[in-house]
């Protein structure tokens, strides 16, 4: 694993927006290919995530209307409004968010926004003890 600045500054900032599952969706990357971990560490969150200009909740923000509408993208969009979530997004700003996605993106791009929101939602509630059984 390199230990450059870009790269120690990637990590920070991938732990800082996407917390555990960033490191858990890294280490699968690195299963298949070591170098494009170090790439997605380095150049996304290294470079381009940790450049001044846009706070992070903007730039979550960002992530989750660009893979809304791109589609076919359901697990990093997941692991984004994680991160949105992580870094000041609410739950309904969020459904708020891919509400207005059907104005410019259409209802299927919104729908699938929303069903991976719902998703996400699920997995971030804490279970009462009778529903870990």
């Amino acid at each position: 694993m390199p230990e450059d600045t870009q790269y120690q500054r990637g990590r920070a900032r991938l732990k800082q927006m996407l917390g555990d599952l960033g490191d858990q969706a890294l280490e699968n990357i690195a299963r298949i290919s070591p170098d494009m971990a170090n790439y997605v560490v380095e150049f996304i969150f290294g470079d381009i995530q940790s450049r001044p200009g846009l706070d992070l909740k903007t730039r979550e923000l960002l992530a989750v209307i660009c893979i809304a509408t791109r589609g076919g993208a359901e697990p990093q969009l997941r692991a984004h409004l994680h991160g949105a979530m992580n870094v000041g997004w609410s739950q309904q700003e969020i459904i708020e968010l891919m509400i207005e996605l059907a104005v410019y993106a259409g209802f299927p791009a919104a729908l699938n926004g929303l069903y991976a929101a719902r998703d996400v939602f699920a997995e971030r509630t804490p279970k009462s003890p009778s529903q870990q059984r």
